[in-house]
């Protein structure tokens, strides 16, 4: 038998290693902080008008937010003597603002921060526009978003870590991290939903998963909050929901079985807290239906679109040269095989996971516009990056026991992983500046020969434009943008 003595030091070494291998994700973070681009733009106009205007004018009158858009966003929504079109108003007479509350909601505190500190500076004498729009807004504001991206990553790694050897867990972070579309959302276009799915979602997950199999009504208070933001965030992150339904019906199925009704009648006691909890949580997201377009479960646009619940687009969601997962961003398609390799001490965890994949991958697959339109890959499923880096452990764990010695599986498994990586950086940069185009499908060997040759000879002069006349490298980039969307659309390789 151990001795205490022993035990302790084992459990210290243990934690150490721990916060060493946290301290490197946190400084390899604090390293990618120069990579933010606090520029509000595309859809990310929709979702930050939720977050200034309330706490600002304090009401949901969004038309300074659609005037001083991105000109892209603009053009597409003024008419006559630059008016905001009649076809944007709803039938309350409101601007139809379909994007979701939850990135208001999570941003809100980084915001505040930013308007007190105009106010103070400007007490001070300073001369800055306190209306939301000014620089000290946008970049503590786009902060936010790195800030959650990277808690989403944390919580991911912590999650796979309880499964997995720590190493690969670790390794398989950063590899989702910077090989998939991940860092666009975190970095590129901070102003977008993305990043904050990754970060709720990762979240609940997390959360879930540690208050696993019995709760106290603390833990379900907590569940019930995190639960209603997946909502708020995103609405295909609801499909996360059914993971706390599967449970319960389990559960319900256990209690009936041992025939102890009170058990049950205890069981569904906290269920219906967590319900309300859930409920009241996503009040946001009904009241601003209710003022905007006139009822609670109407969302403008995308309840006028018709959803094709035959999944019809399944395969290309997956493999289209317009915006595939697997396609695009290949290290994904590694992790969902990782996510299908039978695991028996996670069997219960992973079959979970593996669930809300397929049910997240049908909802898209439903969705008429599932390939995310001016997307890096299928910007959807960064929502999943946590079941991605769960998965992309296992393959790795599993790989490794092909090699004699844990230095040459870590070893090979890090070099394939960088390959993957430099090629998916090189994919975005690609992208970023439109050497393949924004929408629609691109062509295989186009850009493989950009690849080799175009993205060598641009990154250098791009990169360092990005960080001395980063605004007039975004405006090029726009301006390419639309005159890209004036042309007919061509198909891929």
């Amino acid at each position: 038998m151990a001795s205490p003595a022993l035990v302790s030091n084992h459990s210290d070494a243990g934690l150490s290693l721990m916060r060493s291998r946290a301290l490197i994700l946190i400084l390899a973070f604090a390293a990618t902080l120069p990579l933010i681009n606090p520029l509000v733009h595309g859809d990310g106009v929709g979702y930050y008008a939720y977050l200034r205007a309330p706490l600002i004018q304090h009401n949901l009158d969004f038309e300074q937010d659609w005037r001083r858009a991105n000109p892209g966003f603009a053009q597409a929504r003024m008419g006559p003597g630059n008016q905001i079109s009649l076809d944007n108003y709803t039938s309350t007479g409101r601007i139809g603002n379909l994007f979701t509350v939850g990135p208001a909601i999570l941003w809100s505190p980084f915001f505040l921060l930013a308007h007190a500190a105009v106010l103070i500076a400007n007490g001070l004498g300073a001369n800055i526009p306190a209306d939301g729009f000014s620089f000290p807004y946008r970049v503590l504001t786009a902060f936010g978003t790195a800030v959650y991206g990277f808690l989403g990553l944390l919580l991911s790694y912590t999650l796979a870590r309880k499964y997995f050897n720590p190493a690969w867990a670790l390794l398989a972070t950063v590899a989702i991290w910077a090989g998939s579309a991940l860092p666009v959302y975190m970095y590129f276009n901070p102003f977008w939903s993305h990043a904050h799915s990754a970060f709720i979602v990762s979240l609940f997950l997390w959360y879930w998963d540690r208050t696993r199999p019995d709760r106290t009504i603390g833990q379900w208070l907590l569940l019930g909050i995190i639960s209603g933001l997946l909502v708020d965030v995103y609405f295909v992150n609801g499909v996360f929901l059914l993971l706390p339904l599967a449970e319960a019906i389990q559960g319900y199925i256990q209690s009936a079985q041992a025939g102890d009704g009170a058990l049950a009648l205890r069981q569904f006691g906290s269920h219906a807290f967590y319900f309300l909890i859930f409920l009241l949580t996503v009040l946001p997201t009904l009241i601003t239906r209710k003022i905007i377009f006139g009822g609670i479960f109407r969302f403008g646009a995308y309840s006028a679109m018709t959803w094709q619940w035959r999944a019809p687009f399944l395969r290309s969601v997956l493999f289209s040269a317009d915006h595939g997962v697997v396609s695009w961003t290949p290290l994904l398609g590694l992790a969902l095989i990782g996510l299908l390799i039978p695991y028996a001490p996670a069997k219960r965890i992973q079959g979970y996971l593996l669930l809300a994949f397929l049910v997240f991958l049908y909802v898209i697959s439903c969705y008429p516009y599932w390939d995310g339109l001016a997307s890096y890959g299928n910007r959807f499923f960064i929502s999943l990056t946590p079941v991605f880096i769960f998965g992309l452990t296992n393959l790795m764990e599993r790989l490794a026991g092909y090699f004699r010695t844990f230095r040459a599986a870590y070893g090979a498994q890090a070099a394939a992983v960088a390959a993957l990586v430099v090629w998916n950086l090189a994919f975005i940069f690609q992208w970023g500046i439109h050497l393949v185009p924004a929408r629609g499908e691109i062509s295989w060997s186009g850009m493989m020969r950009n690849q080799f040759v175009e993205v060598p000879q641009r990154i250098t002069q791009t990169v360092a434009s990005y960080f001395t006349h980063r605004g007039e490298l975004m405006q090029h980039i726009e301006q390419e943008d639309i005159e890209q969307q004036k042309l007919p659309p061509k198909r891929g390789d």
